[in-house]
């Protein structure tokens, strides 16, 4: 729960100040009152305000391994309180321990383990805290956090094996982008003079001459170009922090080209494999749903999931309203449809996860192999496109000579 601080008056006029953990601002206030307590200023405090991570981030890897020892630790009957300590005192990377102080600190307090780990976004994924909210929800905490260390090591091998496809492509871009620049900036402008004739006859081919053009703005305007992107790139950055800028982003990953689809796969398998797990555990649907649909990790899936909640508290099927939606494929929501009629809903939703898991890691696979040729293929045509532009010119003024 969030921090909230507090001024307010007791019975004798005086003044308290303090800090009170609600979900709203409104319990806050009654619970002062309840105290004899007349509320001043009531403030919601930044999440985080207590430790602050100094710039740095707990990578994936450390938190499949705590998400792991945890679960462990817990299946084998220790309290959580002392699981936290024991994991806290072998911790060998500072930052990841001085999270699990702040976190068993806040446990110690009362505070749930999902809502202490939900004050360090960038240790712990929001997948990740929808799951163990679950399981501390559904009684199988021990079984949420070995999912969730299985599948973080899931992403982070597939996110490794991208990488690692993606090198050489991203090598042929970069140094093939230097290499268009020097020549742009250094070698093109040698020819403008040579060819000045030619465009006062008007014979200049349109080619060569928007090619001189660009290599004597990029001469002229290059720092203010450059200047202009990194301006936008923050921008961007910026308006991406905010939620409406969230939504945008999230709606432009499943939309993009090729890699759109994968991306949208991938968000349904985690919502089927979630919600699957949680149904298996008994967590009612509705609030299955709910903690479900954030573990999608897409605003835009997100709220179609919202949508059919409402559907289904009105007696729908999941299947309808999910359909409707238009982001889940036709085959997903047929296993759905028939999944309810069958009474086994959560088995073949972890299935659907499994099956779109590994369609997915294969499709991808095949994005990144085809990315080299296709990056070989966009530089020769630019080369080609700046040796066609300044031979052109060359070939006229022979035939004229």
């Amino acid at each position: 729960m969030p921090d909230f601080a507090y001024v307010a008056r007791n019975l004798q006029g005086q003044k308290v100040a303090g800090k009170l953990s609600a979900q709203t601002e409104g319990e806050v206030i009654n619970s002062l009152t309840a105290k004899s307590l007349f509320p001043i200023e009531v403030k919601l405090e930044k999440q985080g305000a207590r430790f602050q991570f100094g710039g740095k981030r707990v990578s994936p890897t450390q938190a499949a391994t705590f998400y792991a020892q945890l679960a462990s630790l817990v299946r084998s009957g220790v309290p959580l309180m002392r699981s936290l300590n024991v994991l806290h005192d072998q911790a060998s990377n500072q930052t990841l321990k001085a999270v699990l102080d702040d976190i068993r600190s806040r446990v110690e307090e009362g505070e749930p383990l999902d809502s202490a780990m939900a004050r360090h976004p960038r240790a712990f994924s929001d997948m990740a805290i929808n799951m163990v909210r679950a399981g501390a929800e559904g009684g199988f905490l021990e079984d949420a956090l070995e999912r969730v260390a299985a599948f973080t090591e899931e992403q982070e091998d597939l996110k490794g094996r991208t990488m690692s496809a993606l090198a050489y492509p991203i090598f042929l871009g970069v140094v093939g982008s230097g290499i268009l620049t020097f020549l742009l900036v250094f070698f093109v402008p040698q020819f403008d003079e040579m060819f000045s004739r030619l465009r006062e006859r008007g014979q200049l081919p349109a080619v060569t001459d928007w090619l001189l053009w660009f290599s004597g703005t990029l001469n002229s305007y290059g720092l203010l170009i450059l200047a202009a992107v990194v301006g936008l790139f923050l921008y961007l950055r910026t308006l991406f922090q905010t939620e409406t800028g969230k939504r945008r982003f999230d709606y432009f990953k499943i939309k993009v080209p090729i890699l759109g689809g994968i991306m949208l796969d991938l968000s349904v398998a985690r919502f089927c494999r979630v919600l699957g797990t949680m149904l298996k555990n008994g967590v009612p649907i509705l609030r299955a749903l709910e903690i479900s649909r954030e573990a999608a990790g897409n605003r835009i899936l997100a709220t179609a999931i919202a949508n059919a909640s409402e559907n289904i508290s009105s007696g729908e099927s999941l299947a309808s309203p999910l359909s409707s939606s238009g982001y889940f494929p036709k085959t997903v929501v047929e296993m759905i449809s028939v999944a309810e009629e069958s009474n086994s809903l959560d088995r073949v939703l972890v299935e659907i996860a499994d099956g779109l898991e590994r369609r997915t890691s294969r499709r991808l696979d095949l994005a990144v192999r085809l990315l080299e040729p296709l990056m070989l293929l966009v530089m020769a045509f630019i080369v080609l496109i700046v040796v066609i532009a300044l031979l052109l010119p060359v070939f006229r003024m022979s035939g004229s000579l």
